[in-house]
């Protein structure tokens, strides 16, 4: 069900980014097929065997041309559009649990249904997190710039491209070798679970 959860999180989110560019004038990720929320289409082989061993993982990227875009702040969008769609999915899944126990549905008096939309949420909630990230290829370094002085954006840009995937390894590395930096990652988005539920059972 974790494997499910994942799989599902990852490709509603590069699902978002898809969408959004095509809504902005770019149809490159339609033209690539990846505008879908099929798994086939989004899942990398390697960043799935890191689900699987690891607990963590990727997708691919989803191609852009930002030539084609309609809007000076299409990249914004497009970027903000992956997370936004984990905590969309996220919105959804608890608080149509929550209704489930409202009317009293038996279908979701099951334990494993509680463990999978609530594990659901939380998975869509740590990728929301995670990818607001301002380091590396995360989304997060697509919409930080918006939010800095021109020139303060400029060096950003500029020390992030040579340096923002060695630090986002570094990041990894120091998860491996036992620092809690995705449990931190994780509390956060435990916090944030109780605040989107918006319907009580």
């Amino acid at each position: 069900m974790i494997l499910v959860a994942l799989v599902m999180s990852l490709s509603f989110h590069e699902f978002g980014h898809a969408w959004v560019a095509k809504r902005f004038g770019d149809n490159t990720a339609e033209r690539a097929g990846r505008l879908t929320i099929n798994p086939l289409a989004h899942i990398d082989p390697m960043g799935l065997l890191m689900v699987i061993f690891v607990g963590f993982g990727y997708a691919k990227p989803v191609p852009t041309d930002p030539r084609c875009f309609t809007s000076r702040y299409a990249v914004l969008l497009v970027a903000v559009a992956g997370p936004g769609m984990n905590l969309l999915l996220a919105v959804i899944t608890i608080n149509l649990y929550a209704l489930g126990l409202k009317f009293g549905w038996s279908f979701f008096q099951q334990p494993d249904l509680y463990f999978f939309f609530s594990y659901l949420a939380l998975i869509n909630l740590l990728l929301m997190v995670f990818n607001l990230l301002p380091i590396g290829a995360l989304d997060g370094h697509y919409i930080l710039p918006y939010f800095l002085p021109h020139r303060l954006a400029l060096l950003y840009r500029h020390y992030n491209y040579k340096y923002g995937n060695w630090l986002l390894l570094l990041f990894v590395l120091l998860a491996v070798l036992g620092l809690p930096v995705f449990e931190t990652i994780l509390e956060v988005s435990q916090m944030l679970l109780p605040l989107i539920v918006f319907i009580q059972p």
